[in-house]
């Protein structure tokens, strides 16, 4: 398991903290869980693998760590913030999973070939951004996504076409190095041609902090500056509706005996009583049902 494997994606890491015996998981088990559920590592047997599955790609889509408690919780007294979730096994084990999310670095697209933009680029692969350069004229939507960051600072060569291309792509940020004025002259001329003005109204401009009269390296740091306060502000974040991450296709049922969540498919030990299919966690639990059925 490589976590440069999974560069430019989401995903969560988890992690055994703590197990009581005999769980398979052993402490220090890793695993890496993507967003459509895939997992890569080991953190447990049958019975944990699904359940850590489901609550990583919760982790994922909310952005915020968990420390999961997995096993039998009666009389069972949890440190807070702990999440604890039945899970009731043949081998009566227990585990502590830390869940944590791991999100893309920032993706800026700086567009134009100034030394403004020059530098910018650099300062931002300095945080640990991905950035990159682009010269305007061959700059179309499809350099950019849905997480990317665009700033075009082409200073009047292709700005109208540049704007147009990077609205229309939707990506998080998209500001515009101008003065007011003519920042608001190349919006202007986009609206007289059609641009749909929710469009338009992305485009921040004049991009950067006010410093008043500054140089082009200044106005690079007053750049950066400002991306960095819109983004720890949560300004950069993908729009609602476009990040939703998908869930497990399969379906899911509770374990009528222990409380446990479980895939609702053949490898569960479906079992059907007075036309109602049930499905466990173990052929334990579902031999205990099935007891409590015919007594």
């Amino acid at each position: 398991m490589n976590e440069q494997d999974f560069a430019g994606q989401e995903y969560a890491v988890a992690t055994v903290v703590w197990r009581q015996a005999p769980s398979s998981g052993q402490i220090g088990s890793r695993a890496i869980v993507t967003a459509d559920g895939q997992i890569h590592g080991w953190i447990g047997g049958a019975c944990a693998e699904p359940t850590v599955i489901r609550e990583a790609q919760r982790v994922i889509r909310e952005g915020e760590a968990r420390l999961l408690y997995l096993g039998a919780s009666d009389d069972l007294v949890l440190p807070e913030g702990m999440t604890a979730i039945p899970m009731s096994c043949q081998s009566e084990g227990a585990l502590q999973v830390y869940v944590e999310p791991v999100h893309p670095p920032v993706h800026l697209v700086v567009v134009g070939r100034s030394p403004m933009a020059e530098l910018l680029t650099e300062l931002a692969r300095v945080l640990g951004w991905r950035a990159e350069l682009v010269d305007g004229a061959g700059f179309t939507a499809a350099d950019v996504d849905e997480r990317a960051v665009v700033v075009v600072a082409t200073q009047g060569h292709h700005d109208e076409d540049v704007i147009r291309h990077a609205a229309s792509a939707r990506p998080a940020y998209v500001g515009l190095v101008a003065s007011h004025k003519r920042g608001e002259a190349v919006l202007g001329y986009l609206a007289d041609r059609g641009v749909p003005p929710d469009l338009l109204e992305r485009v921040h401009t004049p991009v950067g902090l006010d410093l008043g009269h500054t140089t082009h390296r200044e106005i690079a740091v007053s750049i950066l500056a400002e991306l960095v306060r819109v983004r720890a502000a949560g300004g950069l974040a993908v729009e609602p509706g476009r990040r939703e991450l998908p869930l497990l296709p399969t379906a899911e049922a509770l374990d009528p005996v222990c409380g446990m969540t479980v895939p609702a498919d053949d490898a569960h030990f479906p079992l059907e009583v007075d036309g109602t299919t049930y499905h466990f966690c173990c052929v334990g639990c579902r031999d205990a049902f099935l007891t409590r059925t015919e007594a």
